[in-house]
């Protein structure tokens, strides 16, 4: 934060000169931080401040919260900060109650006295005010504001609070744009990868394999009488199984697999290299160790298939597995089946 204390009266060239340039700052800056001080820094030039402070709401902390500040050192920021907390402050009441104050006499953190102007930062929402924080100014006393010096000061606050609410805004768009992107590849029962994503790794995964002369596996898990249990227990029921079943495969996993939900109540593995038949096995174990859920055992079935021996596309590797899982399952729950072989 900048230390400079700007004491001479601008004029109004001065001023305007001053105010272009904070809306330059405004209109290429990309940091809120590096944003709001550079603003802050040249709107006490345009108003002849000697210092100037920037305190913000936060959506989940009731106290402002210091972001910005022009020609005072960090003690008496913190002195300033600390006194912040009692609701009768004037920074405090203008940012609370939206109101500007100019001209209000105190002493200064160098024990002479100053007088400040307090302005909220505010934009406005589908037509209601929203409350952003506020921004305090300080003149050595004696200093009388003119009306051209509370037209400057507000205008100031108001390219402070547009980068304020744009800095908000950028961030929403981007949490959004996450949101959406996660929901896109995620199952929203269990939190493992959709079918969508595990149909595209397995084809990534397919092509690096063949390029680098490596092995993949692909293993189909399915819940053991799932529509049984749906059936006798109901869907809430069902839909914890699956849940736990999930965060089983999860764990289970190493980091180089993708784990997905491929169906109602089958889940799919992509095992680069060969050690898809052990981390199956590893899984299958670990889900026999589940507690009962409503009174239903948890077992699962598993059929694995392996690039290229048992096909080189993903359907035919889909298929394969899908012929060892129906093996598996005729050789009773919770077993393990490979292509051409008998279920373990």
């Amino acid at each position: 934060m900048s230390t400079e204390r700007p004491i001479d009266r601008p004029t109004g060239e001065d001023q305007l000169r001053a105010l272009t340039e904070a809306a330059a700052v405004l209109a290429r800056a990309t940091d809120l931080d590096a944003t709001l001080d550079g603003i802050l820094h040249v709107s006490c030039r345009a108003v002849g401040a000697s210092s100037g402070v920037v305190f913000l709401r936060h959506p989940d902390r009731p106290e402002l919260q210091l972001a910005s500040a022009v020609g005072v050192d960090e003690e008496s920021l913190a002195a300033l900060e600390a006194a912040l907390g009692d609701p009768d402050h004037p920074i405090t009441a203008a940012a609370r109650d939206l109101s500007a104050v100019f001209g209000r006499e105190e002493i200064g953190p160098d024990g002479a006295p100053v007088v400040a102007a307090d302005v909220p930062l505010v934009v406005v929402r589908q037509g209601l005010d929203l409350p952003l924080g506020v921004v305090s100014f300080s003149w050595p006393a004696p200093y009388a504001l003119d009306e051209v010096d509370e037209q400057v000061v507000r205008a100031a606050a108001d390219l402070l609070a547009v980068a304020v609410d744009r800095a908000h805004l950028a961030t929403l768009i981007s949490e959004r744009s996450e949101w959406f992107e996660r929901i896109a590849h995620t199952d929203p029962l269990t939190g493992l990868a959709n079918r969508r994503t595990f149909d595209r790794m397995l084809e990534l995964e397919l092509a690096r394999a063949g390029r680098q002369g490596g092995e993949v596996s692909v293993a189909v898990f399915d819940v053991d009488a799932f529509g049984a249990i749906n059936a006798a227990a109901g869907h809430e029921t069902g839909d914890d199984i699956l849940r736990q079943v999930a965060a089983v495969l999860a764990e289970s996993v190493r980091l180089v697999d993708t784990i997905a939900r491929y169906g109602g109540d089958e889940f799919a593995l992509i095992a680069p290299g060969s050690a898809g038949s052990t981390v199956a096995r590893r899984v299958l174990d670990r889900i026999a160790r589940l507690e009962p859920v409503n009174g239903q055992v948890i077992s699962v079935s598993a059929g694995i298939a392996r690039f290229p021996v048992d096909g080189t596309s993903p359907d035919e590797l889909l298929a394969a597995a899908q012929a060892a899982l129906e093996t598996a399952r005729a050789a009773g729950p919770g077993q393990i089946a490979t292509t051409g072989s008998a279920a373990v």
